[in-house]
């Protein structure tokens, strides 16, 4: 009986990918409930081992703001897009509450300083490359350096812990979540779109954040 929340999720991931390919009304009338079966998964696990109360509720509730992303970006609409950036945004920041919380401990300014300079750079460019202009600059820059952040709370604890295993899991999920927001800005500012886009956004998010649910989860039982 345990299983059976892993396994709605994996199935309604296959649907959900086989409809980006066949048929996009299965897609997107699955998409709402992709984040929601991840946080049952995560409850389901969390009741049959100990783990931290607090970072538990902090991952559910970050998967919680992905599922409100994930029905604003169901939208073209301007209003709807920028909001669902907001929620994906405020779902990064609990992310980063786990991690950075532990990665961080330590570093110097000076670390922290040419770190920072790297992350501003990174996303300028990213920002040029993907054409971003007008209304949308800021907010984008805003995003981009939280996701700098994630990716850079998990890289620390990947280089300065033991645990490799955990903190390299959560390092592919961080990387994985800004490719997949990056094509998502590609297809917006039209500077790249591909037939098979969508899929490929998708499969890179589901991983992303089963992997951040995984790696975070094994550091909430330590």
């Amino acid at each position: 009986m345990k299983r059976i929340p892993y396994i709605f999720f994996f199935v309604a991931c296959v649907l959900n990918l086989c409809g980006r390919i066949w048929n996009p009304a299965v897609a997107a009338a699955l998409k709402p409930a992709l984040l929601p079966l991840l946080a049952v998964c995560v409850l389901v696990y969390a009741l049959s081992h100990e783990v931290d109360r607090r970072t538990l509720g902090m991952l559910v509730t970050a998967e919680l703001f992905g599922c409100a992303g994930d029905i604003c970006l169901l939208s073209s609409s301007f209003p709807l897009f920028a909001t669902g950036i907001g929620m994906f945004l405020i779902g990064h920041i609990f992310y980063i509450s786990i991690f950075g919380g532990r990665s961080w401990k330590g570093l110097g300014l000076k670390v922290w300083a040419l770190s920072a300079i790297g992350m501003i750079a990174l996303v300028a460019a990213l920002l040029v490359l993907l054409k971003v202009s007008g209304v949308m600059l800021v907010p984008m820059a805003i995003y981009g350096c939280v996701l700098m952040l994630l990716i850079f709370s998990t890289l620390c604890g990947f280089i300065r812990f033991a645990d490799k295993r955990t903190w390299g899991i959560l390092l592919c999920g961080a990387v994985l979540f800004t490719f997949s927001d990056a094509l998502i800005a590609a297809e917006t500012f039209h500077v790249a779109n591909f037939a098979l886009s969508q899929f490929v956004v998708m499969i890179t998010y589901l991983s992303a954040q089963t992997l951040l649910a995984i790696g975070t989860l094994t550091l909430a039982r330590k």
